[in-house]
């Protein structure tokens, strides 16, 4: 919000210059500093596009599997599908920790279901006998310890794959080519 605030900040400045009712000499370095704040301004929408997006989006855990909720509609991944739930977690920068939740399916998966495409991830198994293909859900910061406990009251206790350590930037991007059509 604070980089969109400085975009309409270069806004209303541009429009005073465009105007001409700015008080005092207009100088390079203070339209250098509008563009600046517009370059930030976009920057803002940007970042803020998929937070605006997803503030919707909800994850439940309950006695029948993981529930997905992306604000238009709602899958579960059943536990009774799953050959193993764990949670991986890496290093991004100094302090920072990602976490997320595995889901390893025992069987096929359907990878272009609209809710849970973008969970997708086509790697090296994490465990012998867990496939590939799995869902990755990313674990907000500071609720990892939440999010372990639920999966583990909930799931049952052979699915549970405990807690690994990866390469930094596990988290990855979904396979565009996975995307439902439209």
């Amino acid at each position: 919000m604070l980089l969109v605030a400085l975009g309409l900040t270069g806004v209303v400045g541009l429009v005073m210059l465009a105007t001409g009712t700015t008080k005092g000499e207009v100088t390079a370095p203070g339209v250098a500093g509008l563009v600046m704040m517009l370059v930030f301004g976009a920057l803002g929408v940007l970042f803020g596009i998929p937070v605006w997006h997803g503030r919707r989006a909800a994850v439940m855990v309950d006695r029948a599997g993981v529930w997905l909720d992306n604000g238009k509609a709602r899958q579960i991944i059943p536990w009774g599908v799953l050959a193993g739930v764990g949670m991986q977690w890496s290093q991004f920068g100094r302090r920072v920790k990602q976490y997320s939740i595995e889901l390893c399916p025992s069987g096929p998966i359907d990878d272009r279901d609209p809710v849970l495409w973008a969970l997708v991830r086509d790697e090296e198994p994490i465990g012998p006998g867990l496939p590939r293909l799995r869902y990755r859900l990313p674990v907000p910061p500071g609720s990892q310890e939440q999010v372990t406990t639920a999966v583990r009251q909930y799931a049952p206790p052979h699915l549970w794959l405990g807690v690994a350590q990866r390469e930094p930037g596990h988290l990855g991007r979904p396979d565009p080519s996975r995307r439902p059509k439209r």
